[in-house]
């Protein structure tokens, strides 16, 4: 699959659950409750921190980030701006990517330690990996608040990208 469908795909994905999410009062947002980072804006957060992590490794700079979850107070409409900002990103630069830089291989060092080395187009599929990893933590929290989730399958978004 081509990397800038990928990114297309998170961006519509992630567009589906914020216009869901944007639904609940911000307290319900800052609950504490049995989940990764005890909260749906903290997961949410969490996930907008990594790919602005993957986004200074693509770019060759310094992220500045100390922990996968930065302790930094952020609105609702504040982490949804950055997101969506980020996933334009995202399908533009791999959009506009010359082909041959898809495998070309990015090294960078973990935040919690170590070295790692990925091409440009593994570090696409980790990024639509972990959100999809993370709006199933959220659909969870929304079933049990007998909120219907929306659809984010690959599959419907192929759907619907091949019909137009």
């Amino acid at each position: 699959m081509k990397t800038e469908t990928l990114a297309k795909y998170k961006k519509w994905a992630d567009k589906l659950l914020y216009s869901c999410i944007s639904k609940l009062p911000e307290r319900e947002l800052k609950k504490d409750r049995a989940m990764l980072f005890d909260n749906i804006l903290s997961l949410m957060h969490h996930v907008y921190a990594m790919d602005t992590v993957w986004k200074s490794h693509l770019n060759g700079i310094q992220h500045n980030l100390q922990s996968r979850n930065p302790d930094v107070e952020i609105s609702f409409q504040d982490l949804r701006n950055k997101q969506y900002e980020i996933n334009d990103w995202y399908e533009n630069y791999f959009s506009n990517l010359a082909l041959e830089k898809h495998t070309e291989s990015i090294s960078f060092n973990f935040i919690g330690g170590g070295f790692g080395n990925m091409t440009r187009a593994e570090i696409m599929h980790h990024t639509v990996n972990h959100s999809t990893y993370h709006r199933g933590h959220i659909e969870g929290v929304l079933y049990q608040l007998s909120i219907e989730p929306p659809t984010t399958d690959l599959p419907v978004f192929l759907r619907l990208l091949s019909h137009g």
